[in-house]
């Protein structure tokens, strides 16, 4: 697939930014983005890892993480925003899952579908359509090179912030939930797109 050329409607300088598949080779700027994500305060809320955790990964890892999501893999791809400098500025992971498989938190998938996980747009660059423009390269992988049936992706009930985009973008709750992994209190709310 090719870089997202489409002028963005933000302002700022967004259009500036190409939305892109990763290489396996850039696996460092791969974990730096990472690693500020799981920063974020509410880095504990949207992913299911910890920066403690993740820092103390070798290089190794990290090599075989990018390679396992670069362009050409076809069952799992890392999206990001670059800026003109080449500093990503946000990223989505899109993970093929098969019908018939084990479901993310339980179940079984009924169909082939797309999860996308991952989701991170730096600090400064919210809020000028990078988000979108990362959902929208990552939808059209998933249904175009991918061919899934289904778009969903899981939100933590306590992060609002997420679950309001992701409502503006067409994901809509299907009523599924299952517990967060180390939280039993608390719940992982699936979505599903509609539409696009």
């Amino acid at each position: 697939m090719e870089p997202d050329e489409r002028p963005a409607a933000a302002e700022g300088g967004v259009a500036a930014y190409t939305i892109r598949s990763i290489r396996a080779d850039e696996w460092p700027a791969a974990k730096e983005l990472r690693l500020a994500a799981l920063q974020d305060p509410v880095a504990h809320l949207a992913f299911l890892e910890t920066y403690e955790r993740a820092v103390e990964q070798p290089d190794s890892f990290w090599r075989e993480r990018a390679a396992g999501a670069a362009e050409g893999v076809k069952d799992r791809q890392q999206v990001v925003a670059e800026a003109p400098d080449g500093r990503w500025a946000g990223s989505v992971v899109v993970l093929v899952e098969e019908a018939g498989s084990e479901g993310a938190f339980g179940g079984v998938n009924l169909v082939r579908q797309g999860h996308l996980v991952a989701v991170y747009v730096r600090p400064g660059e919210r809020g000028r359509g990078l988000a979108e423009r990362l959902f929208a390269y990552a939808v059209e992988w998933a249904r175009e090179v991918a061919g899934v049936e289904r778009v969903r992706l899981f939100v933590d009930e306590r992060n609002g912030r997420a679950e309001a985009f992701y409502r503006r973008f067409g994901f809509v709750p299907t009523g599924e939930s299952a517990p967060v992994p180390g939280d039993p209190g608390a719940r992982e709310l699936e979505f599903v797109l509609v539409g696009n």
